[in-house]
């Protein structure tokens, strides 16, 4: 967690100084700009009416297996990782209030655009899905399948913002480290809980320990 924090105040004390570095971002994002229908949609992938019913969908059904196994403190990955949701906008809203940074040139004059709001509904809907959902998949291949997948949502939406002109690659950026220590912090936290649940009495019921 340590080199994603460090990497994001080095990002946010840029934005709000108006460093060298935002003139890279600018170079950047000149190069990397180019609006069309695709990059809209992937970028798409990244609103709350999108994310979060997935995310929802994936704690409904943890939850349920959890349950209905029986398994010890079932209850704690889909609380979790609803709390995390609800952290997103509690943390990036006044962010954006506070760099009051303004969008690329290709978006209406406005201020608010660090970090990107969207690329964190990614990050932490559909990778806290994936967290919840690891242990009820049968085999290493789905295990696979479900990273990849969620590595490239988060990707297309990160992709789709910077193309698409709404975000500022660094925007993208901070909303990744974020992520990460985010993430990370609810993995440590699952982790825990399963050593815990593992090192009592073991329950009749199967499911993952």
């Amino acid at each position: 967690m340590g080199l994603p924090a460090v990497l994001f105040a080095l990002i946010t004390w840029q934005v709000v100084a108006h460093g060298p570095l935002l003139r890279l971002d600018s170079r950047l994002s000149s190069a990397l700009v180019h609006p069309d229908r695709f990059s809209s949609g992937l970028s798409d992938l990244g609103n709350v009416q999108v994310a979060v019913p997935v995310l929802v969908i994936a704690i409904a059904y943890v939850g349920r297996r959890g349950r209905t196994a029986g398994t010890d403190r079932w209850w704690l990955p889909p609380t979790a990782t609803a709390v995390l949701m609800a952290l997103v906008p509690a943390i990036v809203v006044p962010l954006k209030d506070w760099t009051a940074r303004p969008g690329t040139p290709v978006v209406p004059p406005a201020v608010g655009y660090f970090p990107s709001g969207h690329t964190a509904t990614a990050a932490i809907a559909y990778g806290s899905a994936t967290l919840i959902l690891l242990p009820w998949l049968p085999s290493a291949r789905a295990r696979r399948l479900a990273v990849g997948s969620c590595a490239a949502l988060v990707l297309g939406v990160s992709y789709g913002l910077v193309r698409r002109g709404w975000h500022w690659p660094l925007d993208v950026l901070a909303s990744w480290c974020l992520g990460t220590i985010m993430l990370t912090a609810l993995a440590l936290l699952l982790s825990r809980s399963r050593r815990r649940s593992s090192s009592g009495t073991p329950s009749s019921s199967t499911g993952p320990s």
